[in-house]
């Protein structure tokens, strides 16, 4: 699993400032206080890329695409493989970092706030280094009508059919908002409606499965770009999630979302949970507060997001007790449990939730300005406090003000999280993309998901090393071998004699 997460993007007192230049100030400035000059040369390999191949069997045209669609050209814009496995460039106008394959959902949580981090110091070496000052938001949404994501991809069999995915998740991910929400001031896509919502993004989408990202967007993307061997595996790529500033919020969204895959990939979702209109509940769910809205589903029955959670819950319960005798990880029982906790505090009074949840953290933050200053929620003010909820900046972002204070959890620690900025993950394949850059980075021509590919005196040709398998290429599987091996030449030869 991963994350990719674009950044929303501010020059205070410059509106005009092109979004696309400043942004690619924001990584090239990285790229040159922290990357150095030798590794930021290496280029992203588009070759493997293919963003209109649809999981419904066809691929669409370039002609009939929109041209955000098309991330397998090569404008010219700032990219950065980092050593800790993750891509740092520009995507549609905002700093956007993905982060390096994980296997759990705390290290997904740890190398997301390491991306944060980088984020946040790019930002700031872009300001000293040029005219103006640059702010960068974890958030979702300008509230002027344009929204930018944060999106998960999960690692799943091609034997799964996607029909079996776009039913069964289809429910999941319209009603577990309730705990992975954001939070926003207003309602509708340019927010101009008065009100509170419990998502950033949940007003951006407009049908229920499909190709685009930026257009008509999808529950359900049909993207079909594994990044892996396509006869054995798929990458479920998910853009219906908001940008978390809360980590247990975002270990909760992989960890619940990894279980719900593992009960469709065994066969063992309960039946009967289809959505009458899943687009119009996602919208209706985001906009109560409340959480005693009441969804339609197919058959008739009406029930709250928060029953349709626990059915959900007590299913991959179920489905770890029937594995038991097989094992069933730390990690695992953990997300069980605060699955259990965060439905169980929401379902009583969700300000209880407000250590774990970031739209209750922000909903009563908000709700004290309201009541000190008799505010109505189409108060510009209440905008300002959303929007500065977001900012990455330790010092002025109100959520890591409430993080340092003890009132929002924190699973990571600061020196892991140091750690993570600079190494990759042992237990994938980023850790040999990740350690090829930071050891021999005047070698690497370029990279990708899938390969490695080598400029080396001695060879006619670009020498590419493909990492199809996501699990290998891991610390156990190849640090013997780089540790021996003083330059790439010497990996190149070893490679070759195995």
């Amino acid at each position: 699993m991963g994350i990719e997460t674009e950044y929303g993007i501010a020059v205070p007192g410059q509106p005009h400032v092109n979004a696309m230049a400043t942004s690619s100030a924001v990584v090239t400035s990285y790229a040159g206080g922290a990357v150095g000059d030798r590794r930021s040369r290496i280029r992203w390999d588009f070759e493997e890329e293919h963003p209109l191949r649809d999981a419904r069997g066809y691929d669409m045209t370039r002609a009939e695409a929109d041209p955000s669609q098309l991330t397998d050209e090569d404008i010219g814009l700032a990219n950065l493989i980092l050593t800790n496995g993750a891509r740092l460039y520009v995507d549609h106008a905002h700093p956007e970092y993905s982060s390096p394959e994980i296997t759990n959902p705390r290290d997904a949580v740890l190398w997301d706030r390491a991306g944060m981090e980088i984020m946040a110091d790019a930002a700031m070496a872009a300001t000293q280094a040029g005219p103006f000052t640059i702010q960068l938001y974890k958030n979702n949404t300008d509230n002027k009508g344009a929204s930018y994501g944060c999106h998960e991809n999960y690692l799943m069999r091609r034997s799964t059919p996607f029909s079996d995915i776009v039913r069964d998740l289809t429910p999941f991910f319209v009603t577990r908002q309730v705990f992975t929400g954001a939070g926003r001031v207003g309602l509708g896509q340019e927010g101009r409606d008065a009100g509170f919502q419990l998502s950033q993004r949940a007003d951006f989408f407009e049908v229920e499965v499909g190709l685009e990202t930026t257009l008509k967007r999808p529950i359900i993307n049909t993207r079909d770009e594994p990044h892996a061997d396509p006869e054995r595996h798929r990458r479920l790529h998910v853009i219906v999630g908001d940008a978390n500033l809360a980590e247990a919020a975002t270990y909760l969204k992989l960890g619940s979302t990894s279980l719900v895959l593992a009960l469709i990939e065994s066969q063992a979702m309960p039946e009967g949970l289809t959505l009458a209109d899943p687009v119009r509940e996602i919208h209706q769910v985001s906009h109560d507060p409340s959480l005693t809205h009441l969804l339609t589903l197919s058959d008739g029955r009406r029930m709250t997001a928060l029953e349709i959670q626990r059915i959900y819950l007590d299913a991959a319960v179920a489905l770890c007790e029937r594995n038991a005798i097989a094992g069933v990880d730390a990690q695992t029982m953990d997300v069980l449990t605060r699955w259990d906790r965060v439905l169980a505090d929401l379902g009583e009074d969700p300000r209880l939730a407000a250590d774990r949840v970031d739209w209750v953290a922000k909903r009563g933050l908000l709700d004290a300005y309201r009541r000190r200053d008799s505010l109505e929620w189409d108060a510009a003010r209440l905008e300002l406090v959303d929007l500065q909820y977001a900012d990455i900046r330790p010092d002025r972002g109100l959520a890591l003000r409430l993080e340092a204070s003890g009132r929002l959890e924190r699973l990571t620690t600061p020196a892991e999280v140091v750690r993570a900025r600079e190494y990759p993950p042992d237990d994938t394949r980023a850790y040999f993309r990740g350690e090829c850059v930071r050891r021999y980075g005047d070698a690497v021509a370029a990279a990708s998901w899938d390969s490695v590919i080598f400029d080396v005196p001695g060879y006619d040709a670009l020498q590419r090393v493909p990492t199809l398998e996501p699990v290998r290429g891991t610390r156990d599987h190849v640090g013997d071998l780089l540790d021996r091996s003083a330059s790439a030449e010497d990996l190149l030869s070893a490679l070759r004699a195995t």
